[in-house]
């Protein structure tokens, strides 16, 4: 098994014809965690990490989404379905990174340790979807949005310790990155991958 190339995983996303809204979404998670990655690359010559697993896995880190509903599952979480998906398609080294992405994780402690014991490489998808929406944000802006989207479920307590665990997260990615929160920028590598997918 082989991590698939930036133009091999989007001619996976391809393949499910994602909505505009989804390829817009992926295609900024994509940017913002191979920029990341290539930042603490540069930081940290001895650290080594993965950054086409890093790419690769954030550009198909929603993929579920755009399954049928029927090759989703019921009851199962989201990431999960997209990293069943990917382990099917042979791209078993994505799944982790896949699976650990949702915000939701880190609504309990087994999600949260799950995520805190996971390789960096996972660490960066899941940090790079709390700041991209149709473009990059910030992650007070990702949370407003979940609350007013979600208002029973992202409120008090819930909220708190959720926000709290993400700005943990945030802080130990933009420290190995050697950036602050408000200077994460995007790699623009999705759109000429995506070109060449499409031919």
């Amino acid at each position: 098994m082989t991590v698939p190339s930036r133009e091999e995983a989007a001619r996976l996303l391809l393949s499910l014809d994602p909505p505009a809204w989804h390829l817009r979404h992926s295609r900024v998670v994509g940017e913002v965690a191979g920029w990341l990655a290539r930042q603490i690359s540069l930081a940290h010559p001895e650290q080594p990490i993965d950054r086409s697993l890093v790419e690769s896995a954030a550009l198909l880190h929603d993929l579920d989404k755009a399954l049928p509903k029927a090759q989703r599952g019921l009851g199962v979480r989201h990431g999960e379905a997209g990293a069943r998906w990917l382990r099917d398609h042979g791209h078993a080294e994505l799944a982790q990174a896949v699976s650990l992405h949702p915000v939701t994780l880190l609504v309990t402690n087994a999600g949260a340790a799950a995520l805190d014991a996971a390789p960096l490489e996972a660490k960066l998808v899941a940090y790079a979807d709390k700041r991209g929406r149709q473009r990059l944000v910030s992650m007070a802006d990702r949370f407003a949005r979940w609350t007013r989207r979600h208002p029973c479920g992202w409120n008090g307590e819930v909220t708190a310790m959720t926000w709290a665990r993400a700005r943990q997260l945030e802080s130990e990615i933009c420290e190995l990155a050697g950036c602050r929160p408000e200077d994460v920028r995007r790699l623009p590598w999705t759109a000429p991958a995506l070109v060449r997918a499409a031919r």
